[in-house]
């Protein structure tokens, strides 16, 4: 067992994507972990197929992204066509302000085997396969450092205490069943069915949408030779009749000259789903991924939004196991996901309503109002490069916002990561240079001389990372130099363009990189007592209920040469 007899911190009910991110987030902060999982291994077919920029940031803060990045297809280009094979429009976003392109192709099950491999770097992290979870009972005791859940499961397997659990456990998750909480929205009435192929029968490296009336398609390039066909199935047509072979070669037909010789992995039919949990907390029990929210496929953002939720809720969850934050915190994980994931829930619900109408009347209109907007620079840009797509913006929980409150204001948002140099390391990403915990960043000053020595030290005890950032001029001028304060030299000027474009020069980062709060130099002070309150955090660092000193891994990802698989890189 990965702590005292039957006992962890967390116990991560599934082992899909979401699961094992969350578990090396955990492991990374020392948080003694239990992933169990009812199945007796990892899924090995394809079920998400496109990661974007967010996801391979998180997979770079636990140390696995240059594991994951032989599974990709960078900067995949998606086409949508109308009938006769016009274009309608084009999503190919250019830049990668968060390190990575924003569009890849993936092949799911390789990238979650290297999660899982990752796992392996930790001795207090333990995954159980064959473990099916029946109950949680809330522990109600006088002793606070007792207090937790016992976790109860089939086929005689012992009882696991831990402080918290966290369902990552799929659509039909027990553990939501299991908080009572509601799974509101619908579930669509159409059909599609999904073919998976080995030896591209395309061969080609992008990804194309057909929004036909008589029978829309999809037709998406993975990676390794894999490519997935999808086929909308007419209501006159059974589940049974769609599921044959001979319907598959017809459905093939209409994209490949010779469907007998496509080499089919499997093939399946489904039906899109857009639900969110009533609440993704409930005392100790927390929902996350699909368990907390489905969406359609149609922005392939269902697994993205999963990732995104084990970067939120991970590090809130390290800091208060290892005693650095309140449990009050951990209620603004539902504060701060609900309203995304609500947004991308409408967005993919509203692009499959666009894309697919079977009635051509209504289709030719649609086709009419794109092209027209085509023509249109703005609009253009907008589609091409996904301006459309809901970026966090967390107006409440772990942020202060100052009053009154800007719109221009980058509180609340993720900040960017260009590629930047230290006086040891050249060309690397920024996040890299920041760690794994919080991160004061600041334009041309030193953080202590604005911080004042009882806040710095506050932040420093929490481990955090101070960053003076500078012109490339200055990067070796050593003239205000400070042991606790990494200088950055802003190599592509990125870093300037952004502070250009804003009035606050001095930011308070999160572990996830969001911006939690900024303000002018002066305000420094002022900014960082607030702060220390909305996040929850203990005054002088903390330690774990038990006592016990945890070890923190970080894994740094090598400094390398400028590669094509990140766009934008000078």
């Amino acid at each position: 067992m990965v702590g005292s007899k039957d006992t962890v911190d967390v116990v991560v009910v599934g082992d899909g994507p979401v699961g094992l991110t969350l578990a090396n987030i955990l492991g990374l902060q020392g948080v003694r972990t239990l992933v169990v999982d009812e199945r007796p291994t990892l899924i090995d077919y394809p079920r998400g197929v496109g990661l974007d920029d967010e996801a391979l940031r998180t997979f770079q803060s636990i140390g696995l992204v240059e594991a994951v990045l032989p599974h990709t297809v960078p900067n995949q280009i998606l086409r949508f066509f109308d009938a006769r094979r016009r274009l309608l429009a084009e999503m190919a976003p250019p830049d990668a302000r968060f390190g990575w392109p924003k569009r890849n192709g993936f092949v799911q099950p390789m990238v979650d085997a290297e999660l899982l491999v990752g796992l392996d770097r930790f001795d207090h992290v333990e995954v159980a396969w064959n473990r099916r979870m029946e109950s949680c009972t809330e522990t109600d005791v006088t002793d606070a450092t007792d207090d937790g859940v016992t976790v109860e499961f089939a086929d005689g397997h012992e009882p696991v205490h831990a402080r918290y659990v966290v369902g990552c456990d799929g659509g039909r998750s027990v553990t939501r069943r299991l908080m009572g909480v509601s799974f509101d929205g619908t579930t669509s009435s159409t059909r599609w069915l999904v073919i998976d192929t080995a030896n591209d029968p395309l061969g080609h490296p992008n990804s194309e949408v057909g929004a036909d009336p008589a029978r829309p398609y999809v037709s998406i390039s993975v990676a390794h030779g894999v490519r997935r066909f999808e086929f909308m199935i007419h209501a006159d047509e059974s589940d049974e009749e769609a599921e044959d072979p001979a319907f598959v070669k017809r459905m093939l037909a209409q994209l490949v000259p010779y469907p007998e010789r496509v080499d089919v992995i499997r093939h399946r039919v489904y039906t899109h789903h857009s639900r969110i949990a009533g609440a993704f907390r409930k005392g100790r029990l927390m929902v996350a991924g699909d368990a907390a929210h489905l969406m359609p496929v149609w922005q392939g953002q269902g697994y993205n939004s999963g990732i995104r939720d084990a970067a939120n809720l991970g590090w809130k969850l390290a800091a208060v196991v290892n005693g650095h934050a309140g449990d009050a915190l951990l209620d603004t994980y539902d504060v701060e996901r609900r309203k995304h994931a609500r947004a991308m829930i409408d967005l993919s619900t509203l692009v499959g309503r666009v894309i697919s109408p079977t009635n051509r009347r209504v289709a030719l209109l649609r086709d009419r109002v794109i092209h027209a907007a085509s023509v249109v620079p703005s609009l253009k840009r907008y589609v091409l490069e996904m301006r459309f797509k809901p970026m966090p913006r967390y107006e409440h929980g772990a942020v202060f916002h100052a009053e009154p409150r800007s719109q221009s204001s980058p509180t609340g948002t993720l900040f960017i990561q260009p590629r930047v140099d230290t006086r040891d390391a050249h060309n690397v990403l920024l996040d890299d240079v920041l760690g794994p915990g919080f991160a004061v960043m600041c334009w041309s000053n030193n953080p202590r001389a604005f911080l004042g020595a009882d806040a710095f030290d506050r932040w420093k005890a929490l481990g955090t990372t101070f960053i003076a950032a500078r012109p490339m001029t200055q990067l070796h001028w050593t003239g205000h130099d400070d042991p606790d304060v990494v200088i950055v030299g802003d190599r592509t000027g990125a870093l300037k363009s952004w502070f250009d474009t804003h009035t606050d020069s001095v930011l308070f980062l999160r572990p996830d990189r969001c911006i939690a709060g900024a303000c002018i130099a002066q305000r420094a002070p002022e900014l960082s007592e607030s702060l220390f309150k909305v996040l929850c955090l203990n005054r002088r660092g903390g330690s774990h209920s038990d006592g016990a000193t945890r070890p923190v891994l970080y894994v740094a990802q090598p400094a390398t040469e400028p590669s094509g698989t990140v766009a934008g890189t000078p």
